[in-house]
């Protein structure tokens, strides 16, 4: 039997956990420049699965404990060959010999909040059951939705690799129409900048929000309205409401608005309703993508340092972010999924969740390297995509360039 469990929830704005109205204009002003991106991408998603040919069981079970807790991993540059699991090693594809991963992990996290979101989700994500799992198979890419020659090129690339390693479903993390996002649901946007390029992809298309989806100043949140609209009117996009979550056999994701947790709007009830599921999930793995990084070696970094100033700037640091982050995703989330800056990187994991940048489905631009956040892989010199395979308890993640070119694939086994 084939389900695709999708869960959403449709939230009513109150007032933040912080008061920053004094602080408004001066944010609005920077936030020009700071979320502006050089040049011009976009990314966007995929209606609420109708038409979907590749859905699959929404049913989750697995153990409760902490992400990368006894788990192993492997990692293996630029080769096509089988990943080893049975420690955490990395691998130099020209000598054929392991060396011990000196990075550590830091599991420390705080107990999930059990607060009761006001409001109400449909469905029951926390279904769970023994035995074997069908394995899942997904892109992640962002900042894809310029209508430009790369992401032409990339979904073309998708559509010849898709057949042979399998593609269920696509994670859209945000900035899905540059520059300000579109203004109707009829938007000829949405036909230039994702039906055209992606028309000979079937799979679904699961979207986020980006700042350049929420106008000038990014935070018109009026205007999320017409591409939640538009997962009426395509085979593909899917964004039920601002956050929301679905399931694919033991695999959880949520979906996160990082645009509105950036600027401190509606931060508690996001972290509350993302606590609670996280808490009652039962899934083997659980994921999180949004637009924004945690960690970053791009042009606008980490979280609480973005854009490098090097001192916080009350929003524009993006300290909403990181205290988001370390508090509803940091141990509880196996793998947090983002774009934003335009480059590919696995990062090494901290406070017990990896970290993986995916923001170039249109463009790349450089690594500037503000707080220098150990990786395992970056590029900046090519578009690209990462390809997951969950299966079981073991998660095998692969970055590709534009060419379809294996750069880098890591082995997580639970």
């Amino acid at each position: 039997m084939l389900v695709d469990r999708l869960t959403s929830l449709r939230t009513s704005p109150r007032t933040s956990r912080r008061p920053f109205a004094s602080l408004a204009l001066l944010a609005s002003l920077l936030a020009i420049g700071a979320c502006g991106d050089s040049g011009t991408t976009s990314a966007a998603g995929t209606t609420e699965g109708t038409g979907s040919e590749s859905d699959s069981e929404g049913t989750s079970a697995g153990p409760t404990s902490s992400p990368n807790t006894g788990g192993q991993t492997s990692d293996v540059s630029g080769t096509q060959g089988d990943s080893q699991t049975g420690g955490t090693t990395t691998v130099d594809p020209t000598s054929g010999s392991g060396e011990t991963d000196p990075s550590t992990t830091d599991a420390t996290t705080e107990d999930p909040s059990t607060t009761e979101d006001p409001s109400t989700t449909t469905g029951d994500p926390t279904t769970g059951g023994g035995g074997d799992f069908a394995p899942v198979r997904f892109i992640a890419m962002g900042d894809g939705g310029e209508g430009n020659e790369t992401q032409y090129k990339i979904a073309n690339t998708l559509e010849m690799m898709c057949p042979d390693i399998g593609c269920e479903f696509v994670l859209y993390l945000g900035d899905n129409f540059y520059d300000e996002g579109v203004d109707a649901v009829d938007d000829s946007q949405f036909q230039t900048k994702f039906e055209e390029p992606y028309a000979d992809l079937t799979m679904p298309f699961y979207i986020v929000f980006g700042n350049h989806d929420y106008g000038l100043i990014a935070n018109n949140w009026g205007k999320a309205d017409y591409q939640i609209d538009y997962s009426d009117f395509s085979d593909k996009w899917t964004i039920p409401s601002p956050w929301y979550e679905f399931e694919r056999e033991n695999a959880h994701f949520f979906a996160l608005d990082t645009s509105r947790v950036f600027w401190d709007y509606q931060w508690d009830e996001q972290r509350d309703w993302l606590q609670q599921g996280l808490a009652s999930s039962q899934a083997t793995w659980k994921f999180a993508f949004g637009h924004h990084p945690y960690l970053s070696n791009g042009a606008h970094g980490n979280a609480g340092n973005y854009e490098g100033l090097g001192f916080p700037i009350p929003i524009i640091s993006g300290g909403a972010v990181k205290d988001f982050v370390e508090d509803a995703i940091c141990g509880d989330v196996d793998v947090y999924f983002c774009g934003h800056d335009h480059n590919r990187q696995w990062l090494e994991p901290v406070c017990g969740t990896e970290f993986i940048v995916s923001g170039s489905a249109a463009k790349h631009t450089d690594l500037e390297h503000h707080d220098d956040q150990p990786t395992f892989f970056e590029d900046d010199t090519k578009g690209g995509f990462l390809w997951v395979e969950v299966d079981n308890d073991t998660l095998t993640g692969r970055f590709y360039d534009e060419d379809g070119n294996l750069e880098y694939e890591r082995v997580l086994t639970k």
